[in-house]
């Protein structure tokens, strides 16, 4: 997700630099790709538009599938219906609203945010606006359903509940905001009982689903450092939830944490700076660093189990998993598989110049892949 987790600060210094005449190095130049041993092929299946794509801006506009069926939008609001297996267009609408945030597609609905603090319910059968709601601000992550509620994050730190029917507002948390947070905020994650959410003071936050009270609280991060860049602390992922009731948690400039859900209580933790989100395959949690280094730990302990450096620098996408392979997109378009025992990258293919922002989506051996610019590729793993 590399232009949505962008820190405004820093966009500002390097632009005064570049007035004076001084060129603001990267901190973790990107890696020059180089050769490796091919043991899985990329093939690809169907290739479609969806509008302008991501926009300047580069709002994290990532597509869900349900079942069969693919849904794509671009920044200015158009949205779109695909076949997952051979690309045919079933519908396109316009929605006339600036989205911003990625795309919830469950049960018969798409769900989305704007950037002017709207959520929109639509219909999977033909994009038809079921209902409209307004949350206080900006929403970059995906709303998070459960059966009788949805839950939108907002970046200004809170946390809203809308019936899922309806669209009337439930309930509302928030939490406090430090004055500089990386562009973007973390994405609950939503069960029947409770939502837990990570904000940008470091916090996770366990929240009452009938009534939005919080029921414990945990730092995962501690701001440190002099400058306001060395102290952010934001939980800008998603936490994982396990079946047997652990939450796996990052943060930037903190911590990678395995938590007990019902109580908080810490299991393990390891110092880890990430605003990706991780993967967990059986014991093996997977997880993506600041600087682009792909981490296999064990998921009971947090030891490491192997290490990949190669993308260093090239601001590739949190990790999805396709038959026995993580994968990626990167800044210049790359879709890379690295096999997930043994850490090293078995496959890649270019699928589009303009970039990609957006974690793929898999379903088995297919992935689905958005670039910047609006191109949405499918593929094969051979």
């Amino acid at each position: 997700m590399k232009p949505t987790l962008l820190i405004a600060a820093v966009a500002g210094l390097a632009l005064l630099a570049g007035c004076a005449g001084n060129r603001v190095e990267p901190q973790y130049p990107p890696k020059e790709l180089s050769g490796f041993e091919e043991r899985a092929e990329l093939s690809s299946v169907w290739g479609q538009r969806v509008g302008r794509g991501l926009g300047r801006a580069g709002y994290p506009i990532a597509p869900s599938r349900d079942g069969n069926t693919l849904f794509a939008a671009d920044e200015r609001g158009r949205l779109a219906a695909f076949d997952a297996d051979d690309g045919d267009r079933q519908w396109q609408v316009d929605l006339e609203v600036p989205v911003s945030s990625a795309l919830t597609a469950v049960a018969g609905d798409i769900y989305l945010g704007t950037r002017n603090g709207e959520v929109l319910a639509l219909s999977q059968r033909d994009g038809s606006v079921r209902w409209r709601a307004r949350v206080p601000s900006e929403i970059l992550a995906a709303p998070q359903p459960n059966q009788q509620l949805l839950v939108v994050q907002s970046v200004d730190g809170s946390v809203t509940a809308l019936d899922r029917t309806s669209g009337e507002e439930r309930w509302s948390y928030s939490a406090s905001r430090p004055s500089l947070t990386l562009r973007g905020t973390g994405t609950p994650t939503v069960i029947e009982p409770v939502t837990f959410a990570g904000f940008a003071n470091g916090r996770l936050v366990t929240l009452d689903n009938s009534n939005g009270l919080p029921l414990w609280e945990r730092r995962i991060a501690v701001a440190q450092g002099r400058s306001d860049i060395d102290r952010l602390v934001d939980l800008a992922a998603q936490p994982v939830l396990t079946p047997d009731g652990r939450l796996f948690v990052t943060s930037f400039n903190g911590r990678l944490a395995a938590l007990e859900a019902t109580r908080g209580e810490p299991l393990w933790a390891i110092d880890f700076s990430s605003y990706h989100t991780p993967v967990l395959v059986g014991d093996f949690l997977f997880a993506v660093n600041e600087a682009g280094h792909i981490h296999a730990l064990d998921a009971n302990n947090g030891s490491e189990i192997w290490r990949n450096t190669a993308l260093e620098g090239r601001s590739i996408t949190s990790p999805a998993f396709a038959d026995g392979n993580l994968v990626f997109g990167d800044f210049e378009g790359y879709l890379h598989l690295i096999d997930a025992r043994s850490g090293e990258i078995v496959g890649r293919e270019r699928v589009d110049r303009s970039g990609i922002s957006v974690r793929p989506i898999t379903e088995g051996r297919r992935i689905h892949v958005l670039a910047d610019d609006g191109s949405l590729e499918t593929l094969d793993i051979q």
